[in-house]
């Protein structure tokens, strides 16, 4: 005798979140029912939660044609009972209106990418990440534009319809969209269509209108891989959640300030440009103080090998900085021109004339204090020495 599988119902019934059911199978905490309203993981939807037999579900897949519920424990019931089935219907609402909400989102993809595909779909526990498979730089897609489009579908109510449709047949319409997953229906097909709007062939679950769905707020948009666009939004609870934070961030920094919320970007922008002001200030303060540095050096220089060597310690400024000033001196400065400094760890940066190699001094140095470092023949600089600026300076003069 053929037994007929489960009848699953939470596609075409997603409202109901309250049932009884006849006990079909027990396999340990497996169980499978005559029918059920909890959703099967799939399609980027998550298994519903709840509870079977006042027991926690707390997984729900499709096996062979049967939907097998995981409880949290050994269910005390037997094959023929009949037991009573509770969905977790804040779990379920946020699950349908996420569902929902990619086909919103999907509808505006159609508007924006010239071409475009599924790519994929996940619900998660905060956010939702809906892929199209479209040539599209991420960067060039403004985010907000696609949050706008989105959420003026949800204000426009528009009715949302769900039914079977031949598969050849919806196959053949080039408006639907096959987002099944794994799934590759024989037959029939369930088409989902937000009037206006986007038509899919999906299995999820799903509100009737799309001012269920609540606002959506557009995270971000971004390019995960080739001829991929991801977008990722919150839906409902999640979305007002992550405005009143946002809100609350920016009232904090406006009150930090001294302005208001709608002056802050003005605010931050002035104080940018301060900062950048202040940054070539003292960046042109310390070139200034460090050509004073230089100067005062050139008036005791060191003989060695025939060549004037200008050595000394340098604070308050970077290798980088110094390697700048060191490499624009003119060579009647000196012939070898060597400073030392401390910027975390004591470096040391070389210049000459071309008789001298640069990487020659480096090399002596390191060899005596340790570190590493290089360079062009005039141009070289040092890092990690393990001694001070001044014991360096004082090997260096032959002290």
């Amino acid at each position: 005798m053929t037994v007929e599988a489960t009848a699953n119902l939470a596609s075409d019934q997603p409202y109901v979140t309250s049932f009884d059911a006849t006990v079909r199978s027990v396999d340990g905490r497996d169980v499978t029912l005559n029918r059920t309203y909890f959703y099967a993981e799939g399609g980027g939807q998550p298994a519903d939660e709840g509870t079977l037999a006042g027991v926690d579900v707390v997984d729900v897949q499709q096996r062979d044609g049967e939907t097998v519920h995981t409880l949290a424990e050994t269910p005390e019931i037997e094959v023929g009972e009949t037991t009573s089935g509770e969905i977790d219907e804040q779990f379920r609402t946020y699950s349908m209106r996420a569902h929902t909400a990619s086909h919103v989102v999907y509808g505006v993809g159609r508007q924006l990418f010239d071409s475009h595909g599924y790519g994929g779909f996940d619900i998660g526990e905060d956010t939702v990440r809906l892929d199209f498979d479209a040539d599209a730089d991420a960067d060039e897609v403004n985010a907000l534009t696609f949050q706008r489009m989105a959420n003026e579908a949800v204000w426009d109510s528009r009715s949302v319809e769900w039914y079977e449709m031949d598969v050849e047949e919806a196959r053949a319409d080039d408006d639907i969209v096959f987002n099944l997953g794994d799934a590759d229906p024989a037959d029939g097909v369930r088409i989902v269509e937000i009037d206006g709007w986007d038509v899919s062939a999906c299995g999820g679950t799903h509100v009737r209108n799309t001012n269920e769905i609540g606002p959506i707020e557009v995270v971000d948009v971004s390019n995960p891989g080739a001829d991929l666009v991801r977008v990722e939004y919150a839906v409902g609870p999640s979305a007002i959640q992550r405005q009143i934070d946002r809100r609350r961030s920016a009232s904090r920094a406006a009150d930090t300030l001294d302005t208001s919320v709608e002056d802050l970007a003005q605010r931050a922008q002035g104080l940018l440009e301060e900062k950048k002001s202040l940054q070539a200030d003292s960046e042109d303060l310390r070139e200034r103080l460090l050509d004073a540095r230089i100067s005062s050096l050139a008036a005791d220089t060191t003989a060695r090998d025939g060549a004037a060597w200008l050595v000394g310690t340098v604070d308050g400024v970077g290798p980088n900085t110094v390697a700048d000033r060191v490499g624009a001196l003119d060579d009647d400065v000196a012939d070898v021109v060597v400073l030392v400094g401390r910027d975390g760890a004591t470096f040391v940066v070389v210049g000459t004339d071309g008789e001298t190699d640069a990487n020659d001094v480096i090399d002596d140095v390191t060899g005596e204090f340790g570190g590493g470092g290089g360079g062009q023949p005039t141009l070289a600089q040092g890092g990690g020495l393990g001694a001070d600026p001044e014991t360096v300076v004082e090997y260096l003069r032959g002290e």
